[in-house]
């Protein structure tokens, strides 16, 4: 079963400021992992976060891109089997991390 995608407005913007085939690349990406986002933990392809640098960034997973330095971040709406997008990022700096904690902070 495919879970339905949606994304933060902050990630759609994200997603916009990638080149044409990064887009494509993390599109597939999630395409894919919507089939079965649950955790690995549950037969899935998440990876949970948990605490990352200081942030608590528990209930959220990750999708790595590493040849293109991608990172996505998303957690999962159960009630609905909806996968939530909360960021798309370089893999620099842990960025990705901290614009995780700050937009699910709201």
């Amino acid at each position: 079963m495919k879970w339905k995608v949606s994304f933060l407005p902050e990630a759609i913007d994200d997603l916009k400021k990638l080149d044409r085939s990064q887009q494509i690349l993390v599109n597939k990406a999630i395409l894919k992992v919507s089939t079965n986002p649950l955790p690995q933990s549950e037969g899935g392809y998440g990876k949970p976060l948990g605490n990352k640098g200081g942030r608590n960034l528990s209930g959220l997973m990750k999708i790595k891109l590493k040849d293109a330095g991608l990172r996505v971040v998303y957690t999962l709406v159960r009630t609905e089997t909806e996968m939530l997008i909360i960021v798309v990022g370089a893999r620099k700096d842990e960025e990705v991390y901290e614009a995780a904690k700050r937009r699910m902070g709201k």
